[in-house]
């Protein structure tokens, strides 16, 4: 038994649903408008409590791993001692990223990674005019591809060699266009290089097996099985090198339940695009119509991208801390993709609330 994802499933609500969806889209607009600049000073204020205390900054740790890495140091000796001397934890062993980037750097530089992240920038715009090819407009994949251009600006940082997240984000972006596809195979491969990046990535590969369970695509979902079992296993490893490099002292991580809800979430989706040099009254709604857009688009692409992002900003609302707002770049550049269908999200909607003067003319 198998279920078919609708195309356009906003223009079959009930009228009630499409009000409410309308009306909570509207409203979330205008609370995040408000709610970045509460949280800019949030952020503020706890960097500078932060190095107050002697903390030192997440990418300058990076880097020094990095370095030691390139001159044949052993990963986890140096990441683990870095982690120390920034009094940052290392229990569990997620406090402590993978060593891809690290190991990366050391076969072709950090100029490699920056590199890799440009080709990734211009291969998501791509591979979203094509993917869309039979379910959006011609002007709905031009948009697509722009605006994956410009939501993975971030993609020319020069830090972006030392940001798993975003590195991660462009991978798993790049996973999520070709999904739909023939490729997706290709797709897999991406979803696991982004996960291996960074593993806070691991959930994407969830939605997706959902996605096929519920689809009745077998052959698929044995694929995203096999995937997630190598990610189990990548991840097995590097919990035992974190654990052999591990010292009786180590800081412990206070653990995450933070609680901040969806303010936190949409202001690292603020920060981390091009939405950050908007003014907010334009970036707050900016900010959150895309989830409305990639609702709208329906279909297994539309379906997914709509479940990973959801899923993932509501995550970050209750687990992060109010450090962990780049998490988020984990959605850079697809999450601004939705923006393309924010048009026909709208048409729907209206077209449902209205139904009687679609249906039934008023006699002459």
């Amino acid at each position: 038994m198998s279920f078919d994802i609708p195309q356009r499933p906003l223009g079959k609500a009930p009228r009630w649903v499409a009000i409410l969806v309308l009306g909570f889209f509207l409203l979330a607009g205008v609370w995040n408008a408000v709610s970045l600049g509460v949280r800019d000073t949030a952020h503020v204020a706890d960097i500078e409590q932060r190095l107050d205390k002697g903390e030192k900054v997440d990418m300058d740790l990076y880097r020094q791993v990095h370095a030691a890495v390139a001159r044949g140091e052993d990963y986890y000796q140096v990441a683990l001692q870095g982690n120390r001397d920034f009094t940052f934890p290392t229990k569990p062993f997620v406090t402590v990223r993978t060593p891809i980037l690290a190991w990366g750097a050391a076969l072709w530089g950090d100029f490699g990674w920056r590199v890799i992240a440009v080709l990734l920038w211009m291969a998501n715009a791509a591979a979203w005019f094509v993917a869309l090819n039979g379910q959006a407009s011609r002007r709905e994949r031009d948009a697509a591809g722009i605006l994956s251009l410009l939501f993975g600006a971030a993609a020319f940082i020069p830090e972006v060699a030392f940001s798993h997240e975003l590195v991660g984000g462009l991978l798993i972006s790049l996973a999520l266009a070709l999904s739909s596809t023939r490729c997706w195979i290709g797709a897999l491969v991406a979803a696991v290089l982004g996960i291996a990046v960074r593993e806070l990535a691991a959930p994407f590969l969830l939605a997706w097996a959902a996605l096929a369970l519920v689809t009745g695509r077998r052959r698929e979902l044995a694929g995203v099985l096999i995937a997630g079992l190598l990610v189990a296993i990548g991840l097995w490893l590097h919990a035992q090198g974190v654990a052999g490099a591990r010292l009786p002292g180590d800081e412990t991580s206070p653990g995450w339940l933070g609680m901040f809800g969806p303010s936190l979430p949409l202001y690292g989706i603020h920060v981390t695009t091009l939405l950050q040099v908007l003014p907010n009254w334009l970036a707050g709604p900016l900010g959150v119509l895309p989830l409305l857009g990639w609702i709208a688009l329906g279909g297994r692409s539309g379906a997914l991208a709509a479940l990973w992002f959801a899923g993932f900003i509501a995550a970050t609302a209750i687990f992060a801390r109010q450090e962990n707002f780049y998490w988020m770049g984990l959605f850079v550049p697809a999450y601004g993709v939705g923006l393309a269908f924010v048009p026909r999200a709208l048409a729907d909607l209206w077209r449902a609330i209205r139904p009687a003067a679609a249906t039934n003319p008023t006699p002459a």
